[in-house]
């Protein structure tokens, strides 16, 4: 191969392809918006070139004498990823889903991997690499150089301009109505992503940790000490489950037990790093961010101010995002900590020695997280041990594309399953418990899950563009010892229909322990009126 050309020309070409064969996501969601007929297929050819004619800009301005093949090379691989991210599970890549993928641990990357991505690689970026390798760029001066790119980038500014203006009537609505469709642009809203991520690390060196409720004080009087678990739960709809009067029976265990199920809770976030850490915060979704949850107190620093509170997370997902770096935390992704494996390592594996734990704390209230791995997809067959397998057939691949949506459902609803058996386990140690202790678990999923509906799949959609499968979530409460004795059951019953949302849980917690601090918010608090303190 022998070919010689100049930058101006590989750029556009490059452009172009990008246009072609990187926006399938884009122009599928467009058509279905903007259906192909009449005049209107003028319109959607002008938005190729629009296109095209941005990136050629994007391209231009970033072109240099002896990077702009290995640039390329690297966009090239990096814009793969996004198109297969997008066209497999039709997510977006915003400043949250970077935050969460440089949130993610090498074993939840993995379940990504497939043979699907090994094609896209190899006709996305490996054969155009080696064709971008092989060209030889005609050499320019510099003045040449120069003009060559004012050259190309005017004349995509020009074109452009005369497009707009020409569609004005169409582009108007197109901006105006539809912002959701940029999102899925590649690669020139994922760059804009990674800008607007990388900016969240500027932050004035004078920033230092706020703190809350450094005189938070336990104000309880009653003699019986709390033990309480807290499950943060991970990937988990409330409508798939059957405690909610979902079809099939995932709950067989819970239902034996004397729960409360939360029926309209929804999340902060669609993705665990951004809900996680809004979970334990004070700042409730509309004012919270991830720069802000770094640099404040959360709500396990306020249990730990008082000093009367031992608290304990224990994590089998991937971290606790920010949110226990100050407290003692357990990893349980891995042997020998976690010693149910089979090989993927088990929630029920948080519960091994929690007792001795337990017995160790002999004064003092008991506040323990565990974090789950739950239906943490795309690979939801691996989330279950094959005796829970109960509904079938099954997706036995991370591939969603090659299975129905019945195999996928399955699949998930027995993630979802074994979960409701471990949160039995969950119960069953606390009940061993409850004549030394109040005891509780709370159990609050982190987020939702698309499966296929309106070909979405996963989760991490910006939170004004997402599906409600994605933040309607599954919350169940126990009361176990004196907590449930002093529980007004039918009033916890009407207010768990009630909207509640991650807002809520921050100062839910507070009251439940009678934790004394202005950070309290009475108003937010579920248990308000609802356990009469001894």
């Amino acid at each position: 191969m022998n070919l010689k050309m100049t930058q101006t020309k590989l750029l556009f070409g490059i452009s172009l392809f990008f246009t072609l064969f990187f926006n399938i996501s884009f122009f599928e969601k467009t058509f279905i918006i903007y259906p192909i007929s009449g005049s209107r297929i003028f319109f959607l050819l002008s938005l190729s070139l629009v296109l095209t004619s941005f990136i050629n800009i994007l391209l231009n301005l970033i072109r240099s004498k002896h990077t702009t093949k290995p640039f390329l090379i690297l966009l090239l691989f990096l814009s793969t990823l996004a198109a297969y991210v997008m066209d497999s599970y039709g997510t977006v890549l915003d400043d949250n889903m970077f935050l969460n993928i440089f949130n993610t641990d090498a074993h939840e990357a993995f379940d990504l991997v497939s043979l699907r991505l090994f094609i896209y690689l190899i006709f996305l970026w490996i054969i155009p690499s080696y064709i971008i390798y092989k060209i030889k760029l005609n050499r320019l001066t510099f003045k040449e150089e120069i003009f060559s790119r004012l050259k190309s980038v005017f004349a995509s500014v020009l074109l452009i301009v005369i497009l707009l203006f020409s569609f004005g009537k169409n582009y108007a609505s197109f901006f105006r109505e539809q912002k959701p469709l940029r999102y899925y642009t590649n690669p020139t809203y994922y760059i804009y992503s990674v800008g607007k991520y990388v900016s969240h690390f500027f932050v004035d060196s004078s920033t230092r940790m706020e703190s809350l409720g450094l005189n938070a004080v336990v104000a309880g009087k009653g003699t019986k000490r709390e033990l309480i678990i807290f499950v943060v739960g991970e990937t988990a709809r409330r409508d798939h489950f059957s405690l909610n009067g979902y079809k099939k029976e995932t709950n067989p265990y819970l239902k034996k037990e004397n729960v409360i199920s939360f029926t309209n809770m929804t999340s902060c976030g669609t993705s665990t790093a951004v809900s996680v850490p809004c979970l334990f915060s004070n700042f409730g979704r509309n004012k919270f961010n991830n720069e802000k949850a770094a640099t404040t107190e959360n709500l396990l620093d306020i249990l730990a101010h008082t000093k009367k509170v031992n608290i304990l997370w224990r994590d089998n997902n991937s971290n606790s995002k920010g949110v226990a770096l100050r407290v003692p935390y357990e990893d349980y992704k891995q042997p020998p900590q976690n010693t149910i494996c089979d090989p993927e390592c088990r929630d029920v594996g948080m519960l091994v020695g929690l007792q001795d734990y337990i017995n160790l704390k002999k004064e003092g209230n008991i506040f323990i997280v565990l974090h789950q791995m739950g239906n943490h997809g795309p690979a939801y067959y691996k989330r279950y041990p094959l005796a829970f397998e109960k509904f079938k057939p099954v997706c036995q691949t991370n591939e969603l594309e090659k299975c129905t949506n019945e195999e996928i459902n399955n699949a998930y609803d027995n993630a979802t399953f074994y979960t409701d058996f471990f949160l039995s386990k969950v119960i069953g140690l606390l009940k061993e418990n409850s004549s030394n202790f109040g005891t509780s678990m709370f159990y609050v999923s982190d987020h939702g899950e698309s499966l296929g509906e309106k070909g979405l799949y996963l989760h991490s959609l910006p939170y004004f563009m997402a599906p409600d499968e994605q933040k309607n979530i599954a919350a169940v409460l126990w009361f176990g010892g004196s907590l449930a004795k002093n529980t007004n059951y039918e009033l916890l019953k009407k207010k768990a229909r009630e909207p509640y949302s991650h807002d809520n849980i921050f100062h839910s917690f507070l009251g439940l322990m009678d934790i004394k601090t202005p950070e309290y918010n009475k108003e937010l608090d579920i248990f308000d009126g609802v356990i009469h303190k001894n």
